[in-house]
């Protein structure tokens, strides 16, 4: 889907801050391949506003934007210091019953960008893990990083054995309705595609303090594509 405009994404907006809810297959930053992205979208829309942090590409959810200088400056501190509140969705292959399961890896990126875990080189990341529902083969799972590292969560959860479902750089499967449905028929000569087309990961809340040292939070609905997903999969457990 071609976005003209941030305005359509925000979901709140203070004096401050606006958060959005970023769509899947968006970069959030100046991307090369990509001449629409959420940071030239923001641009469009205000030239002083700055992203305060990132999703990659293929993660949708929420994402927080500061109006002028010193809000960003705040939220940066936050960032830094842990101080952020992050929670993210995770649909995840097989069964699992995760209750403040807490993996605490270092994690390296290599020079391809491919993150793995490794105690001599890798910088401390941390992350707490509980199961929000069970299906008949997979997991919705909600995860708080506690670090930012690039693709801690889905490294870390890969780590459990508990990839992202659709995530096939770091071991997860394509979700084919085929393998979840019973008697299912697949249209003859046509290739079966999965549910999901992207690694099943939604930011679904943040929360951090603003300028005036209140708590500010927002939660982001899940988009299409996650939603269809989840839907399939509690039809069909």
């Amino acid at each position: 889907m071609y976005y003209k405009s941030i305005k359509p994404l925000i979901i709140d907006e203070s004096d401050d801050y606006i958060f959005i809810n970023k769509p899947p297959f968006i970069s959030t930053l100046a991307d090369r391949n990509d001449t629409v992205t959420i940071l030239s979208l923001v641009k469009d829309y205000n030239d002083d506003y700055q992203i305060c942090h990132r999703l990659d590409k293929e993660t949708s959810g929420v994402l927080l934007i500061a109006k002028n200088a010193e809000a960003y400056r705040n939220a940066s501190i936050q960032f830094e210091h842990r101080q952020v509140d992050k929670t993210y969705h995770a649909i995840v292959d097989g069964l699992h019953q995760f209750k403040d399961e807490i993996i605490d890896l270092p994690l390296h990126t290599t020079a391809s960008g491919y993150v793995k875990i490794s105690h001599r080189q890798g910088k401390n990341a941390k992350t707490i893990f509980n199961t929000i529902e069970s299906y008949k083969k997979h997991s919705l799972v909600a995860c708080k990083p506690e670090t930012g590292r690039m693709h801690q969560i889905r490294v870390h959860l890969a780590s459990l054995k508990a990839s992202i479902t659709a995530d096939e750089t770091y071991g997860g499967n394509p979700l084919f309705l085929s393998a979840i449905k019973r008697n299912y028929h697949a249209a003859k000569e046509t290739e079966e595609q999965s549910i999901i087309k992207r690694f099943a990961l939604h930011a679904k809340s943040l929360i951090l303090t603003d300028l005036h040292g209140k708590k500010i939070n927002a939660e982001a609905p899940y988009p299409k594509d996650f939603e269809v997903a989840i839907k399939q999969l509690r039809k069909n457990s």
